[in-house]
């Protein structure tokens, strides 16, 4: 009997010789940890959909932050649910608004040695829960939403944003912050683009921990539409081209070959947002005794760096992170 010379097998006998060989790494320094901080609570509040996250008060964000950083993970996106609401979302670029003051409050904790990023959107802050400023037929005026953001953009440079993270998918966001940042003296300030936002279904949970749920319609007339591949990489390229510093791919797993071609064509910083949904799927069969959490958890995003992304944001951040150092 003939055997081949080579044997992949013998890399697989132990653990030692299948880290020697590993191909894609994944570590601490990869996750971005989501975190809400809600307005007017007296203590943190559970969010149902999303077991064993929070919408938190300031002191209780705090002590989570440092948490999360005390076991590797160097970075956060933050989301602010305000009391009161309004039409444009105001409160959005409030400098006194909850997003401004949870910003100062981790800056002033965590300083340079941990990246703060500041999602930049008007959802949360809108009485109709959409992204936008609303035209008279009740259609996302884009133009008008750019001014909100720019506005936005400046107030969480000034509250310590290292980085804004623009969500709302609107034409010529990233040019308009990015002209806005510099005039404002904030050329150091980056933008995560979120440059392939889906029209998902996987953004459920999401909506209940921000209390953003749209009032009417959907956000498909500004969300990408899930079929669309080369569409996506043109609006990642349209954001790279507009001066955005990283760009992301939202959701991840229904999305791993948008990921990986994009990373092919662009070589560009890439992130993936493991969202609400993709997150609620797992621990629902963890807490049934479905799956193993660790080991499907390290699997899913270890999948998502594998298909290219350089970073991941993932609500299983606290968790993996410790996973990962034990």
């Amino acid at each position: 009997m003939t055997f081949p010379r080579q044997r992949p097998r013998r890399l697989r006998r132990t653990p030692a010789l299948r880290a020697l060989v590993r191909e894609t790494d994944l570590a601490p320094r990869h996750l971005i940890a989501p975190l809400f901080v809600k307005e007017g609570i007296p203590e943190p509040v559970p969010i149902s959909s999303m077991p064993g996250q929070l919408q938190h008060t300031l002191e209780s964000l705090r002590k989570e932050a440092a948490e999360i950083a005390s076991r590797g993970v160097s970075a956060f996106m933050l989301f602010g649910v305000p009391e009161r609401k309004d039409f444009e979302g105001s409160e959005a670029w409030n400098p006194g608004g909850i997003a401004q003051r949870a910003l100062r409050v981790l800056r002033d904790d965590l300083g340079n040695d941990h990246v703060l990023i500041a999602d930049l959107c008007l959802d949360e802050y809108t009485d109709h829960g959409h992204c936008g400023v609303l035209d008279e037929e009740g259609h996302v005026d884009n133009d008008a939403t750019l001014e909100r953001y720019v506005r936005i953009a400046v107030a969480q440079a000034e509250a310590g944003a290292h980085m804004v993270g623009p969500s709302g998918m609107m034409d010529g966001q990233v040019g308009a912050i990015r002209e806005a940042l510099d005039a404002a003296g904030f050329e150091r300030v980056g933008i995560m683009a979120y440059a392939a936002k889906f029209a998902s279904a996987f953004y459920g949970p999401f909506r209940e921990a921000a209390e953003c749920a749209p009032r009417f319609g959907d956000r498909a007339g500004y969300q990408m539409d899930p079929p669309n591949a080369d569409e996506a990489i043109r609006e990642i390229r349209a954001d790279i081209d507009q001066g955005a510093d990283v760009v992301m791919v939202k959701p991840a797993l229904p999305y791993l070959d948008v990921l990986r071609r994009a990373k092919d064509e662009t070589r560009f910083p890439m992130a993936a947002y493991n969202v609400s949904g993709e997150y609620a799927m797992l621990k629902a069969a963890a807490l049934n005794g479905w799956l193993d959490e660790r080991k499907a958890v390290l699997e899913v995003l270890t999948s998502i760096r594998r298909a290219g992304a350089d970073l991941v944001l993932t609500y299983h951040a606290r968790d993996a992170a410790e996973w990962l150092t034990a």
